[in-house]
């Protein structure tokens, strides 16, 4: 659970998103342009850092041919 001084990947992501359409907007000096250019690609690396954490807590479930349920890395499965 992430603590006060650490935004989620939502808080993250909507930032990322603001960023993206003032730049999008246009009206900008180059150096606003290049400032928002830098802050978004650090908001995208902190987000694909949490997407990456969370990658590695997913589990799928599986039914084995018994009709049990067993639970494996979300990694085994994509793989294969």
């Amino acid at each position: 659970m992430p603590s006060e001084s650490q935004p989620t990947f939502e808080e993250l992501y909507n930032e990322l998103e603001e960023t993206i359409r003032r730049l999008e907007a246009g009206d900008l000096t180059l150096d606003e342009s290049l400032a928002l250019f830098e802050q978004g690609t650090l908001l995208a690396e902190q987000c694909n850092t949490l997407l990456d954490s969370a990658e590695l807590r997913v589990r799928q479930l599986t039914t084995r041919s018994d009709g049990s349920v067993e639970a494996e890395p979300f990694e085994a499965r994509r793989n294969g």
